[in-house]
This record gives structure tokens, C-alpha cells and sequence, in this order.
């Protein structure tokens, strides 16, 4: 059963950026392959937040995480190889799609202040957003949280260039920070009318 995003980017992802950038055939046409949220924490960090921030990533993705390890032992940063010092999480299909749909039309809007999101891409067409804040997201209950916990979302695209991605991602509504070309135009547009 497809998500409600699927259906919009069948239907009016695939068309726009078709329109835009002539693609001919619809297999040409840039779409997310996975969303990878990761979170880190300290090498030195006692059991019982190693065991919160597995929890809190869990109910954010709806599926378990995955533990990672040091590579290397680093006696500067208190660290041994094999000790645990972050989780991560793959979503693809629904589960992605389903991710992506909060995070764009719940999670960002409770970000205080919010003025959209960086533009930032990393020349490849895949966009990584810093959360600081993981009680933005409806699962996570504020009340009895004693740890802030920041987290990285990963946006994987099939995007060659970084227009393209960036025009994918605006399509499914990411709101992005506006350029001061974009709000000098916008004004100056406002003025005339």
C-alpha cells in the first residue's frame, strides 16, 4: 500500500521535475532511496543513557536501531576499539516515506524560531539536516526527559547534481531557508503590487 508521499511523487514530483529539467524517461527522474537517522554519544557515558538514546531513536524511526563501535582505541578520548559510541537507522520504502512526512509536516514546524532549513547540499544531491533537539518529534514525550539528545538525518537521493536534489526535496515541501536573493525579490515583488 502506498504512502500518502509515495502517491505525490508519482504524481506530482515525477511530472514538475520531468517539466523542469526534461527528463524523457521516468526512470531518470531523481528519488529518495533511504533516510539514515544516526546519533552519537561520549565514549565515557554510563549504560543507562547508551540504553535512552537506543529507545528514543527507536520510537523516532519505528524500528530498532543499530549499535555502532569504535574502530580504533583512542586514549585521548577515552575510547577502546569495540566500545559502543552511537546508533543508526535505515529507512527505506513506507517507512521512509512515512519518516519523511512527519519530520516535514510536524517535526520541523515545533522547532522554535524556525526559519526553514539550510540549502546546504553535499555536491552529490544528498542532503544531511543536524537536529539538536529530539522532543520535536510527536513519539518523544517532553515530560520525564531529563537528556537532550541531537541526532543526524541523512537524505539519500538518486540526484546527480545538487539543483536537482534540492528541487526534489522542495517538491515534497522541506521548507528551506529563503536566499536574501529569494527575500529581496520577494519584497520587491510585494512593494510593486
Amino acid at each position: 500500500m502506498a504512502t500518502l508521499l509515495q502517491k505525490h511523487y508519482t504524481d506530482t514530483v515525477v511530472p514538475a521535475l520531468k517539466e523542469k529539467f526534461g527528463y524523457t524517461n521516468a526512470h531518470t527522474v531523481p528519488a529518495i532511496k533511504k533516510i539514515v537517522i544516526n546519533s552519537g554519544y561520549s565514549a565515557t557515558v554510563d549504560k543507562n543513557h547508551v540504553q535512552y538514546v537506543h529507545d528514543e531513536i527507536g520510537k523516532i524511526a519505528g524500528q530498532r536501531p543499530v549499535t555502532t563501535k569504535a574502530k580504533l582505541s583512542i586514549s585521548n578520548f577515552k575510547l577502546r576499539e569495540e566500545q559502543p559510541i552511537g546508533c543508526k537507522v535505515t529507512l527505506r520504502g513506507e517507512a521512509m516515506y512515512d519518516f519523511l512526512a512527519r519530520l516535514i509536516s510536524i517535526a520541523l514546524p515545533a522547532i522554535r524560531d524556525f526559519r526553514g532549513v539550510p540549502t546546504r547540499f553535499d555536491g552529490k544531491g544528498n542532503y544531511t539536516l543536524g537536529v539538536s533537539d529530539h522532543t520535536i518529534f510527536p513519539e518523544i514525550s517532553a515530560e520525564g526527559t531529563n537528556a537532550q539528545m541531537g541526532m543526524d538525518i541523512c537524505i539519500n537521493t538518486s540526484a546527480k547534481t545538487d539543483e536537482e536534489g534540492r528541487e526534489l526535496l522542495a517538491q515534497f515541501g522541506v521548507p528551506f531557508r529563503k536566499t536574501s536573493a529569494e527575500v529581496e525579490a520577494a519584497e520587491a515583488a510585494a512593494a510593486t503590487a
